[in-house]
């Protein structure tokens, strides 16, 4: 896969960065908003920290949500419900009644013999009641009407026409019940008024019922007869001084002011000029951070992947928080923004993940507009990240770095607040939640370092200490055939890693590619001698055959990496930890066999045209070191070779050959392509002379010191 994207993106020519860049910012073209935003940053206890500010236009000043929500519930304790009479029902309970009537008057006419003799005044009477109670309306008294008093107003739609009328004038079942008690024993034309009394009271139920549809219209025309707004500015009007405090009703006239600005004044704009307007901001952005990775990352620039890689987590993040402010579920501090940097400083460095998170906030923040507060709070989180130590290899010290991004998270968030509303008690402590699940999204880090490690061919610390894992297949199989080999390696691991700890470089890389730099050496490995006992296998050969057999375990080396798809990382150190040297023993055993066979030209100098032809056949192809680890391994390989062909060393002669081993490497140019300093190769220098003298146990020579 890795060797896919490097040939793919190899011969696409430098034009695609630009191009690459544009397909970002059209990409971000439709998120873009149409309207312009109002310049002004205010809270209501803040001092106004811009010059005094005119209305240039009249407005009115719009109610406060708080005084539209009390408005809204005096509007339901006092919104006058609309109950329906059903008259149709008067006839049915007639009806009803005579049948219940006859039935009762026919089993018992011996008791009531008044009944039986005057049925039709009782009958008639009856259906009076009835008609009369019911056509007024009998209300079922429910837990809405219980709450109110007795001169509460309700609507009684009659057809179509409506009547008000107070609770008090209502009937109800219980005063129907109490009516009839109180009324029947004094009819004088009924003397056995006790007879109708249980037949009646049944049929004089509720027949007024909630008309809950022509309420909700009722109300609704009552909303909408609600005034938003109480008050007007005038036009030239100062609405706050330079330095004035944004009180309670300054408040409400700046929100005012800015609603009309953006609704009214700026609707009436071109609305092309505010997008072009955002395109050229985010434009610039990107092409800023184009020259940025052109002059100080030069490694990411030349990369087509990276460039890819990198603007492809501003486009990302801008979406993700569109998508979000556009939810009504999700909150913008849920986007795991520290995610980006994470990884860009595990691939790259510090300083590209920081500029990275910077230009992706940017852009999210100036396209979605989630507030100041909301920027700030994810540059100080990012600056987390750099400082922090996120070291992958180990998960102990991950969970502590996603643990410090949640604390700065919430302290930042509880001193903004406490910012913008100094009340304690109107902090909206659920942000918090939303913050711990944004560290919780940050461990998704982890996983994704390795997916993009083999996708596109970059190099973790994970990946890293996989490989320097001694039971990794090619170490082992280095340890079966070149055991002399891997024992070399490891040493000069060890010196490597310490030099580059001493100065800050990658001490994981350069160890690992110190473990694989002499990988090809499992192809012939009797013809080095770290793996011979005894019998030298170069006695049977001619110098010059020598030498290729031992340049070319620099290809086979490669060769076996590639086949095994080794980070490109390893495969340079592999390239390049001999540079362009020489063989130089054999190249001198080459040039006596020449003068021994009487050549005139290898009498020469050593500088002549001839000897510089034949010099050329004794030279590894490099290239030359380029970064800091690159140099480091190829001054410890030479080391760790000549410290061992020592014989009883002492202090003084390890520091010598240290000396004379950079000093002659420095001679011969293979360290001018390198980004190694004098400064950091001092300190290297003082690296090596401590692990060789560690190595070979020198012991540290005390002065003797004299009785007195």
């Amino acid at each position: 896969m890795k060797n896919f994207w490097e040939k793919l993106f190899a011969n696409i020519p430098n034009s695609a960065r630009y191009i690459v860049a544009l397909s970002a910012l059209l990409s971000l073209l439709p998120l873009l908003p149409s309207n312009a935003t109002f310049k002004y940053k205010f809270n209501q206890g803040q001092t106004w920290l811009y010059d005094d500010l005119l209305a240039n236009f009249a407005f009115a000043i719009l109610k406060s949500p708080e005084e539209i929500a009390r408005e809204r519930v005096e509007l339901d304790r006092e919104l006058s419900p609309y109950y329906e009479l059903d008259l149709e029902t008067i006839a049915e309970r007639k009806k009803i009644f005579q049948q219940r009537f006859d039935a009762q008057l026919k089993q018992s006419r011996a008791q009531f013999p008044d009944v039986a003799k005057n049925t039709e005044g009782y009958v008639a009477y009856s259906n009076y009641v009835l008609t009369r109670l019911l056509s007024r309306g009998i209300l079922k008294i429910d837990t809405f009407i219980e709450r109110r008093d007795k001169e509460f107003v309700i609507n009684i739609l009659r057809g179509n026409v409506t009547e008000k009328q107070t609770l008090d004038n209502i009937l109800t079942p219980k005063k129907v019940g109490q009516w009839l008690s109180d009324s029947l024993p004094f009819v004088k034309s009924l003397e056995e008024p006790e007879f109708l009394l249980p037949l009646l009271e049944p049929l004089l139920s509720p027949n007024l019922a909630f008309n809950a549809e022509k309420t909700r219209e009722f109300k609704q025309q009552e909303l909408d007869k609600m005034s938003t707004s109480r008050g007007m500015v005038k036009s030239g009007e100062l609405i706050v001084p330079k330095g004035g405090i944004v009180t309670q009703s300054v408040y409400q006239k700046l929100i005012s002011f800015k609603e009309h600005y953006e609704s009214d004044y700026l609707a009436s704009r071109k609305f092309y000029l505010v997008l072009f307007g955002y395109a050229l901001i985010v434009g610039m952005m990107l092409a800023l951070f184009l020259f940025y990775l052109q002059n100080h990352a030069k490694t990411a620039y030349q990369k087509l992947r990276w460039i890819v890689f990198l603007l492809g987590w501003v486009v990302m993040y801008t979406y993700l928080m569109y998508g979000v402010r556009a939810s009504d579920v999700l909150h913008p501090y849920i986007v795991p923004f520290c995610i980006a940097p994470i990884i860009i400083k595990t691939f790259y460095n510090r300083e590209l993940a920081f500029v990275t998170h910077t230009i992706s906030v940017l852009i999210a923040g100036l396209i979605t507009s989630p507030g100041y507060e909301f920027i700030l709070l994810q540059m100080m989180v990012g600056l987390v990240v750099v400082f922090s130590r996120f070291d992958t290899r180990y998960w102990g010290n991950f969970y502590q770095s996603i643990v410090s991004i949640i604390v700065v998270y919430m302290l930042g968030y509880i001193g903004i607040s406490f910012i913008e509303e100094p009340n304690f008690a109107l902090i909206k402590w659920s942000v918090l939640i939303w913050l711990a699940l944004n560290g919780f999204l940050t461990l998704l880090a982890y996983p994704l370092i390795p997916l993009f490690g083999n996708l596109l061919g970059f190099i973790s610390s994970i990946t890293l200490a996989e490989l320097s894992d001694l039971g990794h297949p090619l170490l082992k199989e280095l340890s079966m055939k070149a055991p002399g080999t891997l024992q070399h390696s490891l040493q000069v691991a060890n010196l490597s890693e310490a030099a580059a700890a001493a100065i800050g470089a990658n001490d994981l890389l350069v160890k690992v590619g110190a473990l694989y730099h002499d990988l090809g050496k499992t192809s012939k490995p009797q013809y080095f001698i770290e793996n011979q006992s005894g019998t030298n296998t170069h006695d049977l050969l001619s110098p010059l055959e020598s030498a290729t057999v031992i340049i070319e375990h620099i290809t086979e080396g490669v060769k076996m990496a590639e086949k095994l798809s080794l980070p490109q990382p390893i495969i340079r150190f592999i390239q390049t930890h001999h540079g362009t040297t020489a063989v130089e023993f054999f190249y001198r055993l080459h040039l006596d066999n020449l003068k021994k066979n009487g050549s005139k030209n290898a009498s020469d100098t050593e500088g002549s045209d001839f000897n510089g032809l034949e010099r050329a056949k004794f030279v590894y192809n490099g290239p030359k070191p380029k970064t800091r680890e690159e140099t480091i391994l190829l001054l410890a390989d030479s080391l760790e070779s000549a410290a061992k062909s020592m014989k009883n060393p002492t202090s003084e002669s390890i520091d010598n050959l240290v000396t004379s081993i950079i000093n002659h490497k420095i001679s011969q140019g293979q360290l001018d392509e390198s980004a190694l300093t004098f400064n950091e190769l001092e300190l290297c220098k003082a690296s090596f002379r401590k692990m060789l003298k560690s190595i070979h146990h020198v012991r540290i020579e005390y002065p003797s010191v004299k009785n007195t």
